[in-house]
């Protein structure tokens, strides 16, 4: 059993990594500098980078530092199981497509209506579980997720602005295109974790081996998609163009993010991610109003917000079904 300050470390590491995150991705969208803004993709591709990286350091540690235990694992597991290796091409395009459309969602929506809005990922994660995996909820897991649906409603529901109608127009555009890509994402979360799941219960590899495994398709994929999206802007400027202290801190918080809540989660219950979710929540609330100063909040956002974090503490009250899965 975990020690109190064992939870309370998991409890700020938790909020930190899902405040940060949201919060430096947001501020290097809206950014304004000097020169062309960095491009996503490439962000993405240097983010599996650090991940298979430091997955390897993970494995060579397990093995007591030994390169060639290393060396004979990486061979076995990967190389000379093919099969095994390419099921996770599908969980690892659809984690790509998500962290690319988490660019263009932050890049639409403020980081506080993001983070409330994200949490349907809860949702889709439970009813993937339920055709998936044949997970049964309890009666409290299926009223958390009608009050998370309307709490999200609440949070998109259009106030009243005294904008210029052509920039009303504009932002309803952008927020419309951001609400879509958070929706696609919760999408694929959902289901790439619960397969992701499956594929872990039915094997006895280490979750670090089979997130290099995720890695090693992610970085194809993720290549791919820069040189499809963003070709023309590499050739002319290279990968590497608009990146500054901002740019490379959120690149670590992606790559890094889902090791650092694997390695706090099995000291995390489900009400402490309860509190982690809401910390994160209020943090992102708070911070998008005072310091990015690009969230005006409203009444019924924050009747929205409360519905949320009622509904993720509801949702762990019965039964402590599994997580979606750390990706990585």
């Amino acid at each position: 059993m975990a020690s109190p300050r064992l939870k309370y470390v998991s409890l700020g590491v938790l909020v930190f990594q899902t405040t940060s995150l949201v919060l430096t991705m947001r501020y290097s969208r809206t950014l304004q500098a000097d020169g062309p803004r960095y491009l996503a993709s490439s962000a993405v591709v240097l983010a599996e980078v650090m991940k298979i990286i430091s997955c390897v350091l993970l494995v060579f540690k397990e093995h007591s530092y030994s390169m060639r235990a290393l060396n004979s694992i990486l061979r076995q597991e990967i190389a000379h199981k093919p099969i095994e290796t390419l099921k996770l091409a599908i969980p690892s395009g659809i984690y790509t497509l998500q962290n690319n459309l988490l660019y263009v969602a932050l890049s639409n929506l403020d980081a506080a209506t993001y983070q409330v809005t994200y949490q349907l990922k809860i949702l889709t994660t439970a009813l993937f579980s339920v055709s998936m995996l044949g997970r049964r909820l309890g009666v409290y897991q299926w009223l958390s997720l009608l009050i998370l649906m309307a709490g999200v409603a609440l949070v998109q529901w259009p106030s009243e602005s005294a904008a210029a109608p052509e920039k009303a127009a504009l932002s309803a555009g952008s927020q419309l295109v951001g609400v879509a890509a958070v929706l696609v994402a919760c999408c694929s979360s959902g289901f790439a974790g619960v397969y992701f799941e499956k594929i872990l219960k039915e094997s006895k590899q280490s979750v670090w081996v089979r997130n290099i495994q995720l890695g090693m398709f992610g970085l194809v994929f993720g290549l791919f998609g820069m040189l499809a999206y963003d070709g023309e802007r590499v050739k002319a400027s290279g990968m590497l163009q608009g990146y500054n202290t901002i740019t490379w801190a959120v690149v670590a918080l992606q790559a890094l993010g889902g090791l650092v809540i694997a390695a706090v989660i099995k000291y995390a219950d489900n009400i402490l991610k309860g509190f982690a979710t809401s910390l994160s929540i209020i943090l992102s609330t708070f911070i998008s109003y005072f310091w990015l100063q690009d969230f005006d909040p409203s009444g019924v956002f924050f009747l929205g917000a409360i519905l949320v974090i009622v509904a993720t503490f509801l949702y762990g009250y019965e039964g402590k079904p599994s997580p979606n899965p750390s990706r990585a």
